[in-house]
């Protein structure tokens, strides 16, 4: 079968990277089982995703036929494939998206690809720089978010922050910075399972729209990637509030097109002037718009994909004998 349209298979992992690596022209196979369990639930119901994105029960993918297989987490790449695939399948390509930074230690944690013939992919320059990739080969694709088309309102005078299972993901993600800081700063919180300190879920089509009246974003996150919420806001013009930490930095200039520090007096001191004047919110959120813009678009990221997937599929050991290089 010669498609001219690459297959991908992958795994439904984070949701929001899920549906912005879709719009790229090509097709991505995921898995599902009845139960729609684990590594295993399919398309699920929150995103929109379009026809390219194609479940494939768990017992028929030893008979599809795909270009390359995308490991996203550990389990994918130690279990899942010598689960589901055929030994001819585990010899297609393979690419391991790798999307947080080492967490048993920063700079000595060995990645858990050892194998020359699977491509390490990094979602920042930051992820790559301290991870130990046993001197394999690593590509940096940064990530690409949709413009929503909303306009940043900021009417409401509170920051807003979005992070999935804060209470239980503790310090890392900045629980206890969240907690201090709100005791300064009328801070809102939404995400699934935040329904203790925070309001609880809001999907993700409706993110832009709801996050749009709040006069700021702000993320408390120690020690992660760039996150895909960051992007997401900047992208309607919601200025950005976070920690000086991994590859913020890189994205921010403090003062300019977001504010960030790691002292946290000075980040409640600068909620307040963002509280207080509408009108320097409105600047530091229309100059993170602008980056955003030219650095983390839809067309960059899959674009970036594509060329990676063609590189990947010419280059590794072996091709399929119907794929589109024969």
């Amino acid at each position: 079968m010669n498609t001219n349209r690459l297959r991908i298979f992958t795994w439904h992992i984070h949701g929001s990277y899920l549906y912005y690596l879709s719009r790229g022209n090509f097709d991505i196979y995921i898995p599902v089982n009845s139960d729609r369990t684990d590594r295993n639930i399919g398309r699920g119901k929150t995103f929109p995703f379009g026809s390219n994105v194609i479940e494939t029960d768990v017992s028929d993918i030893k008979n599809i036929d795909i270009d390359c297989i995308v490991f996203q987490t550990p389990e994918n790449y130690l279990t899942d494939q010598y689960r589901l695939f055929s030994e001819e399948q585990r010899k297609l390509p393979k690419i391991y998206i790798e999307h947080d930074p080492p967490r048993q230690h920063p700079t000595d944690t060995r990645h858990v690809v050892n194998d020359p013939e699977v491509a390490i992919v990094h979602v920042t320059h930051f992820n790559r720089l301290m991870w130990d990739s046993n001197g394999l080969e690593t590509f940096v694709i940064e990530h690409g978010v949709i413009d929503p088309g909303i306009e940043y309102k900021g009417d409401i005078e509170k920051g807003i922050v979005v992070i999935n299972n804060l209470p239980a993901r503790g310090r890392l993600l900045g629980l206890d910075i969240f907690m201090e800081m709100r005791k300064y700063v009328p801070l809102d919180l939404v995400g699934m399972d935040t329904e203790g300190i925070g309001l609880g879920e809001v999907l993700h089509p409706q993110i832009p729209e709801f996050t749009s009246r709040y006069r700021f974003f702000l993320n408390p996150i120690r020690y992660t990637s760039f996150g895909l919420a960051v992007c997401e806001a900047m992208m309607i013009g919601l200025p950005v509030v976070g920690m000086a930490t991994t590859e913020m930095p890189v994205v921010f200039r403090n003062g300019i097109n977001g504010i960030i520090h790691t002292d946290i007096d000075y980040l409640i001191n600068q909620m307040k002037r963002l509280l207080d004047d509408k009108d320097y919110a409105t600047r530091i959120g229309m100059e993170g718009q602008k980056t955003v813009r030219l650095k983390y678009n839809i067309e960059r990221f899959t674009a970036d994909w594509e060329k990676l997937f063609h590189k990947v599929i010419k280059t590794r050991t072996y091709e399929q004998a119907d794929s589109i290089y024969q």
